[in-house]
């Protein structure tokens, strides 16, 4: 399409009525009025973070389950609701949420720290103070708000790849430094076995009550696509037996409502582009495709350096031998690398379980075998949905600064 008619274009978009009538009602962000299938963990929730409103600190809350479970949207729906109770009854009580994935918030320590004290009012530069002096600013303005804190941290495990920092261990002791105030931690995580690795002592303190988020089966999601649909499209859009076949698809990886409602949008996204007045069951294997390779760039491109280090070095092996690879040859590899980009390596043992995070993210098949006396490593294989993008090393080369 030539520069000078994008505006014709852009005016013919305009005068076709969309597929869509809500399009918000299907994005990640939105919250339904009704919460489906979770009451029981709505009560939990509940149950648990109620005293805050006698100004009791709650027990600290670990909530987990695959991602769209509504974790975040139970918690989030609570927290409101509490905040709201507060505000009517003027009682001391404050949320703060914050998503542990998001590089400027949270990928330090100092930085995590200091987007709470600025929840309080405080000024802090975004580096220059040393860490404990903004520790110390934030728990001074906490305590003079003599307040409960409802401190949610999304993505929570986030903080645990770090294994330099003691963010989570700090966070657990706050409390002993305040007087007036007190602070309750309300973890979020898509690991299953994420408190599992945890430091002994951050896990007896974080882990003090747990909720735990079951997948959709089949007939919720589907219950649950039919309201949204209701909301977001327009009568006689979606193809007879779309939803049903989403609905599937999704139940199959895992019972993510998420990406069900991101794989309906996407569907009806490629249908506009193709000038239709319908969302075919055709559309949906493409949008799921699409979202299969954008899902892959977006987990390879956040990741820490150092496990970006270890996948590219997976990658290089197994692109040159075009069969399984061993952990061992893995970790020479990296250790190489490692030099190259003035990393300081990881041990081997830490690198193993790095790999076995890969393999749950679906990068990589990574399969345990023993070596008789030798010991036990893991055989990995790249997923077909990694291989099938040729650009990702290229891009780990790029973010790494390797040649």
């Amino acid at each position: 399409m030539e520069q000078k008619g994008l505006s014709g274009f852009f005016e013919q978009f305009l005068s076709k009525e969309s597929l869509f009538k809500n399009k918000q009602v299907l994005q990640s962000n939105y919250t339904p009025e009704e919460i489906s299938y979770r009451d029981e963990q709505i009560s939990q929730i509940a149950n648990i973070l109620a005293p805050a409103l006698r100004k009791e600190r709650p027990s600290n809350l670990f909530v987990y389950g695959k991602t769209g479970t509504g974790k975040t949207l139970s918690i989030t729906y609570v927290a409101k609701q509490i905040e709201e109770v507060a505000r009517q009854r003027e009682l001391p009580v404050k949320v703060v949420y914050l998503n542990c994935k998001l590089k400027k918030i949270a990928d330090t320590e100092y930085r995590l720290i200091a987007q709470l004290a600025r929840e309080f009012g405080k000024e802090i530069p975004p580096t220059g103070l040393p860490t404990e002096e903004v520790y110390n600013i934030f728990c001074n303005a906490l305590d003079q708000e003599n307040a409960i804190l409802l401190l949610i941290l999304d993505e929570i495990d986030e903080l645990a790849k770090r294994p330099t920092d003691e963010i989570l261990y700090n966070l657990t002791r706050i409390n002993t430094d305040m007087k007036n105030s007190q602070l309750s931690l309300i973890g979020i995580s898509n690991s299953l076995i994420f408190a599992e690795n945890l430091d002994p002592r951050v896990k007896s303190s974080l882990c003090e009550e747990d909720v735990i988020f079951a997948p959709y089966n089949a007939l919720q999601l589907q219950h649950i696509l039919k309201k949204r649909c209701l909301e977001a499209f327009h009568e006689g859009t979606l193809e007879e037996g779309l939803v049903e076949k989403c609905s599937a698809y999704a139940a199959r990886e895992h019972g993510d409502a998420r990406r069900a409602l991101e794989l309906l949008r996407v569907a009806a996204e490629i249908a506009e582009r193709d000038s239709l007045v319908k969302v075919t069951i055709a559309h949906l294997d493409r949008a799921e495709e699409k979202i299969e390779k954008d899902k892959m760039v977006d987990i390879v491109t956040t990741q820490p350096r150092q496990f970006q280090l270890i996948l590219y070095a997976i990658m290089i092996i197994y692109e040159k031998r075009n069969k399984n690879v061993f952990t061992g040859e893995v970790y020479e590899l990296y250790k190489d690398l490692c030099q190259q980009t003035a990393l300081r390596p990881l041990t081997q043992r830490r690198v193993s379980d790095v790999v076995g995070e890969f393999d749950m993210l679906g990068l990589i098949n990574a399969k345990v075998i023993s070596k008789g006396r030798y010991g036990r490593t893991r055989e990995i294989s790249v997923s077909p949905s990694l291989s099938s993008i040729p650009r990702l090393k290229k891009m780990l080369a790029e973010e790494l600064a390797l040649s």
